[in-house]
């Protein structure tokens, strides 16, 4: 069996190995049911005007996951974006949203294993909107500095959901015991959920700032306009090409696999498009790992838009 170290951007993605066949056949079942009900809800909810956004932003996470930040103890950690989803699609086409990143860094960047994508996707893509959107439901109907104040607490609680959820499976899996993993993940995620809540706030207090209408849902107007569309695209681009000078410390998950040795069981992907970030024939260089993050930016957007197109409400 041929092993790998991780060098996921990702402060929760699993490497195939981490968990046992059963956990992850059971998390792929959780996935898929929730999934059902959310392309469900969606094909209900989701209209026309609101298409671009979801690609939008599906493709502005997956660039803002690029960038490292550093935090305590030469770890590093980056936005997840669940409940930036949650808040600005709602709970069902954020799901979806979300799954696109994922399941896009899984499949062309090969960011996380094969076998328990369904796991990253339950913990980052599904539990984290479901958190993320419920407390802030909390802040509807008061004043826009309420409801950045309980969106960062929401964006901070989604973090620690994703890493407790996490923590469970590597323990029913036998690979860490419960009495160690739970400190070590929710110790250093704790401090990563800071630096999701900090840019939660302000991602949001730019949309009130300039498209408020995009955040009430008794709005009708709320719609991705072009002008937001462009503005969307050009800050998604200007994110990926700061991604080279994200930090380069360990991740959450890597750091606490390192620290309690089972960082060796992490198994490598049976094939390789652009791994690490990188695009082959251009090597590990800054400029490789910014046409990477277009590429994978780009096909977010499409499947997201292509998913919105398919289940957009019929009028």
């Amino acid at each position: 069996m041929h092993y790998m170290p991780i060098y996921s951007p990702e402060p929760m993605h699993i490497p195939d190995g981490f968990l046992s066949i059963v956990i992850s056949i059971v998390c792929w079942l959780l996935t898929i049911a929730i999934l059902g009900a959310a392309v469900s809800r969606t094909n209900k909810s989701l209209g026309e005007r609101q298409v671009p956004l979801m690609g939008i932003m599906a493709a502005f996470i997956f660039a803002a996951q690029m960038l490292n930040f550093p935090v305590a103890g030469g770890t590093s950690g980056h936005l997840l974006g669940g409940a930036l989803a949650a808040i600005t699609l709602g709970p069902w086409a954020g799901m979806l949203a979300m799954t696109a990143v994922i399941g896009v860094q899984a499949l062309l960047l090969q960011d996380g294993g094969l076998l328990v994508m369904g796991a990253n996707i339950l913990n980052m893509g599904l539990l984290t909107v479901a958190v993320g959107y419920g407390l802030y439901r909390s802040a509807q109907g008061r004043s826009q500095s309420t409801k950045l104040v309980l969106a960062g607490v929401a964006a901070w609680i989604s973090v620690m959901t994703g890493a407790l959820a996490t923590s469970l499976e590597l323990w029913l899996s036998g690979t860490a015991r419960l009495d160690i993993v739970i400190p070590g993940m929710l110790g250093v995620h704790a401090l990563i959920g800071l630096g999701e809540a900090l840019i939660t706030v302000a991602a949001l207090g730019f949309i009130f700032r300039t498209r408020p209408d995009l955040l009430d849902e008794k709005s009708a107007s709320a719609q991705g306009s072009r002008g937001w569309v462009t503005a969307g695209v050009l800050i998604s681009l200007a994110v990926v090409l700061l991604s080279p000078l994200a930090s380069a410390s360990p991740d959450g998950l890597e750091r606490v696999a390192q620290d309690m040795g089972f960082l060796q069981v992490a198994q490598s992907s049976p094939y390789q498009i652009l791994a690490d970030y990188t695009v082959p024939f251009l090597g590990e260089t800054a400029f490789s790992t910014i046409v990477a993050g277009l590429i994978g930016a780009l096909v977010v957007l499409g499947l997201a838009v292509f998913a919105g197109r398919s289940l957009q409400k019929k009028t």
